[in-house]
């Protein structure tokens, strides 16, 4: 990671530590950089509802057309939509604005290059010197100057490919969506409704400082009382962005990254199309998911935690099926990135394929209770290379054997060691958990 951009690119509270000036020096490298062998580069810009949206898409677009890009402005649109048009469309590359799951108040820019995948760390790098002042750029000028415009047609493109590629029949479905007072509002309720499906949404009144505001994803309480009380078949709750998603079935129980994995994971099995029998998760994926992909005779792999991850391990070796228990969900033979609507959509597929409910796909999935818990450090590496909290580790793993396990690892972001603990029970967690913490905190390493 480089000093602006992280795993999901540049992202911090708007106007503070995401600057408007920030954004035009992104703006004015990519026009630069792609306009350099053409008159003018093509890049597409889309944003979520948050209040600064605006300000920063004008801003990039300010940018780019100042070193010779000509911008097609998507306006509100899932992340997942730029990562398909940039390819479809052939774009030089696309830039999203959004902070994703963050509150308003946080913005972010998320660069694609014109595959649709997540730009290229080399690149990123150049655009942080320029940011620093350490390049200069040429200016456009005379006909070289570019422009831009609202790019209406995009979004209808993007929808009309998902039907094409789920083509499923939802007549006689009830479905409740929660939109999160972000991106999914441009798609959602409209692409549902096209296949046929009975939609009810909530959350989906975006005002600029209510977006993932108790609502999404992260917050999927009340479209779980949603479902019930309207006796829905299935909900679907999006992030702000709607690259992940968390589903709820018909008796307001959650449904997150792992459950749809292994339901996804075997049904696709069963219609042979689980590419070399593989499903890709992270590290954090539950215990309870490898045993039951155990029993259904299918076999994974783990990556560290980051869709970009799954993504590499996926190109890599053309698995079709892997994700996060966040929800950021990858059908490789569709896409290069997490998208909330495709994995609600699949999902719905496989149900009306196999006429059964989630629940029902859900048998012979146990999830293991789960205990995380953070610590705040002075130094991740001391702590990690500390022979006895390591010996400490060992005998936690050793204590669980086959019935739980243990994770020890550093934040990216922030100072801390993150300890998560499964097991049988949530007492068995806890205890684990406090052996390890309460080592790191004896030794002194803990912040104050």
């Amino acid at each position: 990671m480089g000093k602006y951009f992280g795993t999901d690119g540049v992202r911090g509270r708007a106007n503070e530590e995401l600057t408007m000036e920030m954004a035009i020096r992104i703006g004015q490298y990519l026009g630069w950089y792609y306009s350099q062998n053409k008159k003018h580069a093509r890049i597409l810009i889309g944003k979520d509802t948050r209040l600064s949206g605006d300000m920063f898409e004008l801003a990039l677009a300010a940018g780019a057309t100042s070193t010779g890009a000509n911008c097609f402005l998507l306006g509100v649109c899932p992340t997942p939509a730029i990562s398909y048009l940039v390819n479809k469309e052939k774009f030089d590359c696309g830039i999203m604005v959004s902070a994703s799951h963050n509150p308003y108040y946080d913005n972010g820019i998320k660069i694609f290059n014109h595959e649709g995948i997540k730009m290229e760390e080399e690149l990123l790098l150049q655009i942080e010197d320029y940011m620093d002042g350490k390049t200069e750029l040429p200016l456009a000028t005379g006909d070289k100057v570019g422009e831009y415009v609202s790019w209406e047609d995009g979004m209808e493109i993007y929808i009309s490919w998902l039907k094409e590629i789920v083509p499923v029949d939802l007549s006689g479905m009830k479905i409740a969506v929660d939109l999160a007072n972000g991106s999914a509002v441009s798609s959602a309720v409209e692409t549902l409704t096209a296949l046929g499906a009975t939609v009810e949404a909530i959350n989906n009144s975006p005002n600029g400082i209510n977006i993932n505001l108790k609502a999404g994803s992260t917050h999927p309480e009340g479209l779980q009382r949603f479902v019930t009380e309207n006796e829905c078949d299935l909900g679907l709750a999006f992030d702000g962005d709607a690259d992940r998603l968390i589903a709820v079935n018909s008796d307001g129980d959650l449904v997150d990254g792992d459950f749809i994995l292994y339901i996804l994971g075997r049904h696709l099995k069963n219609v042979n199309r689980l590419n070399k029998n593989m499903v890709v998760t992270t590290v954090m994926a539950n215990l309870g998911l490898y045993k039951a992909l155990d029993q259904s005779k299918i076999d994974y792999i783990q990556t560290d935690v980051g869709d970009k991850y799954v993504l590499e391990e996926m190109q890599k070796n053309n698995y079709y099926l892997g994700g996060e228990q966040s929800g950021h969900i990858i059908f490789y033979e569709n896409a290069v990135t997490g998208d909330g609507l495709l994995t609600g959509l699949k999902l719905l597929e496989c149900m009306k394929d196999t006429n059964k409910s989630v629940q029902e796909l859900s048998e012979g999935l146990f999830i293991y209770p789960q205990l995380l818990k953070n610590v705040r450090v002075k130094d991740k590496n001391i702590v990690l290379h500390d022979e006895d909290i390591q010996n400490e580790i060992d005998a936690v793993a050793a204590d669980l054997g086959e019935d739980g396990r243990i994770l020890v690892r550093p934040s990216g972001t922030e100072p801390l060691i993150r300890v998560m603990v499964e097991a049988r029970t949530d007492e068995i967690c806890e205890e684990c958990v406090d052996r390890v913490c309460s080592l790191i905190n004896e030794k002194g390493y803990a912040a104050d």
